[in-house]
């Protein structure tokens, strides 16, 4: 490793994938005089891909990029389903967004009006060495907020923007070039059917469930009973249906994976920086997910139904660069009919997310390390409700509460 003169934190990084970071940084053409690795975030930011920093300092300029390396613990990458997450987001930053974005070029639509995702200088779509080099968002004044606050109305509808041009791109790619839509449909494996198939994983799934119910009584412990199994029988159940108005969906917007730029007259700009667990599916299961494991219910009930006005409006708006309306190829109604459809799915999943973003990087430390020492079992033995520290379980409580109230008030369970 020595080889390549690389300083700082390099641990977890094989030299296969050293070899092909060197590759992607000399191709810069920046002289390069040092590189420095250095970690990104806190334990629990980033449970799938290690991520690094890397600092480039040459004669012809500087430059940052950000590096997600996929682990080469074995028992890490089943437990996390690790090939298959990094095949989608190389997917989708490789040929993907590309394809959307070319779209929107050859339509005319602005520059500033166009999808935004971080610059890819390079992936290795080589198992277990899997990695994949973005742009340093950071160097653009985008930030990432506080994974327990929720998430500003302001916040909030500059996401469903990015919602809505990767939703009506989609719709123009299956209407120009149906048999490339299915191409990538099939490229992009859903990570929750997966999960659904795995006999093991569904037992620790009713495990959780059990010490989740345990800790609330009266009326949400009678709301909450079976609904966290029954979200992945329900996954299998949709597999097996064709959805006519299905797009290519992020598929994973929580805090952490969004970064967001504040600007001076109090505007919001947003970039989508993980697409590992993307797939073609229903447009309302990105928003319901962005909706109800980014906000709090307070936040939800001053403006829920504003937010979904604003992003069929935001679709509308975008197809209409390519002779197309929101309510014909994804009607207003139909969107309201699909909420229903896939509120007590998406009520489930919220539960499960739960349990793992409401602990704090101390408690995402000790998951990490057991992901990589551990089995299954001895894993969610790590996430007992029971060893829950007292501020989690208050944090915990209050996210699950403010769930049954808001999938309550909106009539979706």
């Amino acid at each position: 490793m020595a080889q390549y003169n690389f300083e700082g934190d390099i641990e977890g990084v094989n030299e296969r994938q050293l070899e092909f970071i060197n590759k992607v940084i000399q191709e810069q053409d920046l002289k390069v005089t040092k590189v420095v690795f250095s970690p990104v975030g806190q334990a629990g930011d980033n449970f799938v891909a290690n991520v690094k920093r890397i600092n480039i300092e040459g004669e012809n300029g500087s430059l940052k990029m950000i590096v997600k390396i996929a682990s080469g613990f074995e028992m890490l990458r089943q437990m996390t389903n690790t090939e298959i997450m990094f095949q989608n987001e190389i997917t989708m930053y490789t040929e993907v967004l590309p394809k959307l974005v070319q779209f929107q070029k050859a339509a005319g639509v602005p520059e500033e009006e166009q999808l935004k995702y971080a610059k890819c200088y390079g992936c290795l779509n080589e198992v277990p060495n899997e990695l994949v080099i973005l742009e340093d968002l950071k160097e653009l004044d985008f930030t990432m907020l506080n994974k327990f606050e929720s998430l500003s109305d302001e916040c909030v509808r500059s996401v469903l923007k990015n919602f809505a041009l990767i939703h009506s791109l989609s719709y123009v790619l299956k209407k120009k070039e149906p048999e490339t839509f299915e191409l990538y449909k099939n490229k992009l494996i859903n990570i929750w059917l997966v999960i659904a198939q795995n006999e093991e994983m569904m037992g620790s799934m009713q495990k959780f469930e059990d010490e989740l119910i345990s800790v609330f009584d009266g009326q949400a412990h009678a709301i909450l009973k079976n609904k966290l199994v029954n979200a992945f029988k329900m996954a299998i159940k949709f597999s097996k249906t064709t959805d006519k108005c299905s797009v290519i969906q992020q598929g994973d917007a929580w805090t952490n994976n969004i970064m967001f730029k504040f600007l001076g007259d109090d505007s919001v700009q947003s970039i989508m920086i993980d697409y590992q667990a993307s797939k073609a599916d229903s447009p309302v299961l990105d928003l319901l997910y962005m909706i109800f494991n980014c906000t709090d219910h307070e936040t939800r009930s001053k403006n829920y139904y504003d937010w979904l006005d604003y992003y069929h409006t935001e679709l509308d708006k975008s197809l209409s660069n390519f002779g197309l309306k929101a309510n014909y190829v994804y009607p207003r109604d139909q969107l309201d009919a699909d909420l229903k459809r896939y509120g007590n799915y998406m009520f489930g999943l919220s539960l499960m997310l739960a349990n793992v973003l409401m602990r704090d990087s101390n408690e995402a430390s000790k998951l990490k390390e057991a992901q990589q020492n551990s089995n299954l079992d001895e894993l969610m033995d790590t996430m007992k409700m029971e060893d829950m520290p007292d501020a989690t379980m208050t944090r915990f409580k209050k996210r699950v509460t403010g769930l049954i109230d808001s999938f309550t008030e909106f009539g979706l369970l």
